[in-house]
């Protein structure tokens, strides 16, 4: 086997998980962000008695099939000897108070990436987000400024492209360091990587995915 065909390897290591501080209840905490812990959209019906906590986690079934279509042909389409990605709203730890997710994220695997029961505290090459997750009528600004701040959170942190999925407005929302900020539909040509381009539309209806 040629040098360059080799697979980058990851570490795995393990540390015992610490447990969160009592107070507010940390099941309706999906991020924090510079401080501040942003709560699951709709956690308010949970603590009223009129969802459960799985009724406002889990991802809608649109949702959930987007992030699967994306992760195969992400699977198919990136080198994955050079590229680790990662889904299943992965946790990236930016410094202390700011704790985000991301629907799916791509690494670099020659940045010695080190697998643990902790967040990433590396920077993903590309991250993609599905929706607005949080209550945005807590947060100034709501949907939009939310967007704008963990986007710009993110790219300070060293992401190089971040790529927003809406399913109400079938939009996507691309933003790189140093370049403006682009809105297209779904059946733009969005680069993700090297020479690696995502048609939504296209890869949906490949899929037999209605929209």
């Amino acid at each position: 086997m040629n040098v360059i065909d080799k697979v980058m390897p990851v570490a795995v290591a393990t540390s015992v998980r610490k447990r969160k501080k009592p107070g507010v209840p940390s099941y309706l905490i999906y991020e924090t962000l510079n401080g501040r812990p942003l709560y699951y959209r709709n956690y308010q019906a949970v603590l009223n008695g009129q969802k459960t906590p799985a009724e406002i986690m889990g991802s809608s079934s649109l949702q959930a099939a987007l992030v699967a279509t994306l992760v195969m042909f992400l699977g198919r389409t990136i080198n994955r000897k050079k590229y680790l990605v990662v889904t299943n709203e992965s946790g990236v730890h930016l410094e202390k108070g700011s704790n985000l997710s991301n629907d799916i994220a791509i690494f670099d695997r020659a940045n010695n990436l080190t697998l643990t029961n902790k967040y990433f505290d590396t920077a993903p090459k590309i991250a993609f987000e599905i929706d607005v997750r949080i209550e945005p009528n807590e947060f100034e600004g709501k949907e939009s400024g939310y967007v704008y701040e963990k986007t710009e959170r993110l790219l300070a942190f060293g992401v190089e492209r971040v790529i927003w999925i809406m399913t109400d407005s079938t939009k996507i929302f691309v933003a790189t360091p140093q370049k403006p900020w682009l809105t297209e539909n779904w059946d733009a040509s969005i680069p993700v990587l090297d020479d690696v381009v995502l048609n939504l539309a296209a890869l949906l209806t490949e899929e037999g995915i209605e929209f």
